[in-house]
């Protein structure tokens, strides 16, 4: 979901849709700090770099004597500019993942609203891939490559069957194999690592796994040229993938009996703490309290989707949602927090404020707003102006009376998601996730 302000349409597609698997799942959510799937969030707890920890590596997986992997992310600005003035920033944050045997190395986005793990083949050789590392297929000897069904294909064979995936402001083309995935770099000798088979390769190390993977053979130059990661890792559930051998906490889950089913995400709001995901369970050290856990509203649409009680923007109850019709995705692929198209002008309206001062000097962050609050039943999500506000401002000259007002503005992205989600869905993108350490099982 690499999402720009101008985007209305922040969701996966895919093309040729499989019929959904049910699944059970838990989305858990901890103010950043059942076997149905479920997540939850916890109030994030930043902590400073202890000494001596600045030189730890960026993007590496480290285990935890507990069986937990974290992977480090590196993040990404790229600015948003008009008429010669930086009015924003798109954000990115992604970490290494080893694929094949031996090991190649790339960056990947995390992303919980998509559901196959995508990265470019040596096989495009348009000028976007070539600004990102490409798999070589004949490198690796743990590679076996596949048609839609699943079925062995020679390596050599010329016509591949290929699947479009299209997200918000972009669209990749690509063909499948099944391959070895891992969180950290073997460590073996490339004499050793030779020997490696698809068939045994997950059985190396409890990091790994065997996932079918989606190599891509054309990508669009947007969004794709201006972010430095290579691909996208999707961790949705296994119904928004095509089969459930393309998904990636779906295999390693299967395939590794060692490590528990769920994930936790920590988006740091400060550039000198770094973003974190953690595999096999949360990190503790990230969270202030109790996890919450709900569970997951139709789960055999393969979101990490959570149902809304209410919500309020500035103490008054937002008429949409008063009829507990709205609902609301996790989304650590998207930037900005997703309104329903129907109601974005007004919510705009809610959410703006006239405020005194030179617009070229202030930051809109910083000047109080109307809170918003989601309530999710057992507990509620609240942003502030610090979340969701544009950092420059936009300066207003009525025709009438030649009067200029300085106005502070939201930066939400319409939702439009169409008749599976239906036109009430929210996303719980970057400012939520900043401010809540959120969890899936």
């Amino acid at each position: 979901r690499l999402t720009t302000p101008d985007t209305e349409i922040p969701s996966t597609i895919m093309t040729d849709r499989m019929t959904p698997f049910m699944t059970s799942a838990l989305l858990v959510i901890a103010l950043l700090g059942s076997v149905s799937p479920a997540s939850a969030l916890f109030k994030a707890k930043f902590e400073e770099p202890a000494a001596g920890d600045a030189a730890a590596p960026s993007l590496a997986a480290s285990p935890s004597p507990s069986g937990r992997f974290t992977v480090t992310l590196d993040k990404q600005y790229v600015p948003v500019i008009r008429n010669n003035r930086t009015v924003m920033y798109k954000t990115a944050y992604f970490g290494n993942i080893y694929v094949g045997t031996p090991a190649q190395t790339f960056t990947v986005v995390f992303d919980t609203g998509s559901g196959h793990f995508i990265v470019p083949s040596s096989k495009c050789l348009s000028e976007t891939c070539a600004l990102h590392r490409r798999y070589e297929r004949n490198l690796s000897s743990s590679a076996v490559d596949i048609d839609h069904d699943g079925n062995e294909v020679a390596s050599d064979v010329e016509e591949r069957d290929q699947v479009s995936v299209a997200f918000g402001t972009g669209e990749i083309v690509g063909e499948f194999s099944k391959e070895t995935v891992c969180f950290a770099h073997s460590g073996l000798a490339p004499e050793e690592e030779g020997l490696v088979s698809a068939a045994n390769a997950s059985t190396l190390s409890p990091d790994c796994t065997t996932v079918r993977v989606v190599f891509a053979t054309e990508m669009t130059e947007e969004p794709f040229a201006a972010f430095e990661f290579d691909g996208v890792l999707g961790l949705g559930l296994e119904s928004l993938a095509l089969d459930p051998e393309f998904s990636f906490m779906g295999q390693i889950t299967r395939l590794n009996k060692h490590m528990d089913s769920y994930f936790g995400v920590f988006v740091s709001h400060l550039d000198e703490v770094s973003s974190e995901i953690t595999f096999g369970g949360h990190d503790p050290r990230r969270i202030s309290g109790d996890l919450r856990w709900t569970n997951v509203h139709r789960p055999e649409l393969g979101y990490w989707q959570l149902k809304i009680k209410g919500i309020k923007i500035g103490g008054e109850p937002l008429e949409l949602c008063q009829a507990g019709e709205c609902v609301a995705i996790a989304d650590t692929g998207t930037s900005l927090l997703g309104v329903p198209k129907q109601a974005a002008q007004h919510i705009h309206w809610l959410l703006a404020r006239n405020v005194d001062g030179d617009p070229d000097e202030l930051d809109c962050r910083g000047h109080p707003g109307p809170e918003i609050v989601i309530d999710l039943g057992d507990f509620q999500l609240t942003l502030g102006a610090e979340d969701y506000s544009r950092p420059a401002g936009l300066r207003v000259v009525t025709n009438t009376t030649n009067e200029t007002q300085f106005i502070c503005r939201a930066q939400l992205l319409p939702v439009d998601e169409g008749p599976a989600l239906g036109d009430k869905a929210w996303i719980l993108g970057e400012p939520v996730l900043r401010k809540y350490y959120t969890a899936y099982d």
